[in-house]
């Protein structure tokens, strides 16, 4: 494995149900495709109470969200061979309502949510109209080349 993508990865099922239909082995893949540095991940699946209260305690916004990334070196300088550490935090109710909505399969959702969640802990942003373009461009390249549609189309 390259220094590159070397990953240590956690995955908590906080919400079980999608367990057995989203694995340990996808998410590691997903992750590792939008890797760019050494990384320190965990994914965690909650549920709609757990993903609003994290989101209104730590974002002040009181509803809950598809996906919450919290960086722990956000902003700082780190050593080339120094891992990214995060928490990514994934609501499944959330999660399963807009797949359905978007006429996705949960799984193809889901890879797309990692991998946003992904990009964001390595820095990658979408506060304005030319971060969002590049982060956006660089999820359908990642998501696409993964075998799964355009998450934007």
């Amino acid at each position: 494995m390259s220094e590159k993508n070397k990953l240590t990865l956690s995955v908590q099922y906080a919400d079980p149900r999608l367990q057995e239909e989203i694995t340990r082995p996808m998410i590691r893949k997903w992750v590792k495709a939008a890797l760019f540095a050494p990384a320190e991940f965990t994914i965690r699946f909650v549920d709609a109470e757990e993903g609003q209260e994290l989101n209104r305690d730590y974002r002040g916004k009181d509803y809950a969200t598809n996906v919450l990334t919290f960086a722990y070196n956000e902003g700082e300088e780190i050593a080339e061979d120094e891992p990214t550490r995060a928490d990514i935090i994934l609501c499944t109710d959330v999660l399963q309502r807009e797949a359905a909505e978007q006429k996705k399969t949960v799984e193809e959702h889901t890879a797309h949510l990692v991998i946003h969640g992904v990009l964001h802990a390595q820095g990658y942003d979408h506060e304005d109209d030319e971060e969002a373009a590049e982060m956006e461009a660089l999820e359908t390249e990642i998501v696409t080349g993964l075998g799964y549609a355009d998450p934007y189309a």
